[in-house]
């Protein structure tokens, strides 16, 4: 029997006949594929996925288990929770359109490659300093420590501090003369400053 252009265009649209399970799907079941004539892989994807999985198998690599996730959610293969999509990021490279990670994951993995560029430890030798600190700011002693503090010439991480005291310490720009003048004020003696000549002024010792 022979198709007309029209019948066989309106199949195209409507979708395609997976070569594996012989199901016909919707376009959208199936990956895109340049080389083929209608532009879409043979297998759904469905199908592929479980081909591949089965070839990684047979080479002996470790494959991870399928899960079931309803529609509208997606599985992080990092935390291993299935979430809505609107917990994750987008993707225009990515097969359906998401990121790897969810938000929460793709987050925590950035604080922690910003704790390793910027002060050279890891998340584990952070919490290892906190705790060395009873878990509060090693200035104040009150709050909890949140904020890693370093000597911004050599880089030496100081201590963990919280939000109040390491802003303290950047306006003081880490000078230890001006912290103690500071606290001499507070203690209510004035180092008031006497002029000597134009722009030189003496402080008491």
């Amino acid at each position: 029997m022979k198709v007309s252009a029209g019948v066989r265009l309106t199949i195209e649209e409507s979708g395609r006949r997976c070569s594996r399970c012989k199901d016909h799907k919707p376009r959208a079941a199936f990956a895109r594929n340049k080389a083929m004539r209608d532009g879409l892989q043979a297998y759904c994807r469905e199908c592929a996925a479980a081909y591949h999985q089965e070839r990684q198998v047979a080479k002996g690599r470790n494959v991870r288990p399928r899960v079931e996730v309803p529609d509208g959610h997606k599985r992080c293969r990092t935390c291993g929770e299935i979430k809505p999509h609107s917990e994750w990021t987008r993707n225009r490279t990515a097969s359906d359109g998401l990121a790897t990670l969810c938000k929460s994951c793709k987050a925590a993995q950035g604080r922690a490659g910003h704790l390793k560029r910027q002060y050279g430890i890891t998340e584990a030798e952070r919490d290892e300093l906190i705790a060395s600190q009873g878990g509060v700011c090693c200035v104040c002693l009150a709050a909890p420590a949140a904020h890693v503090d370093h000597c911004h010439e050599t880089g030496r991480v100081r201590g963990v501090l919280c939000f109040s005291c390491n802003a303290a310490l950047g306006q003081f720009k880490d000078r230890p003369d001006a912290i103690r003048r500071a606290a001499a004020y507070v203690e209510g003696i004035a180092w008031k400053p006497t002029l000597v000549a134009p722009g030189v002024y003496q402080l008491p010792s």
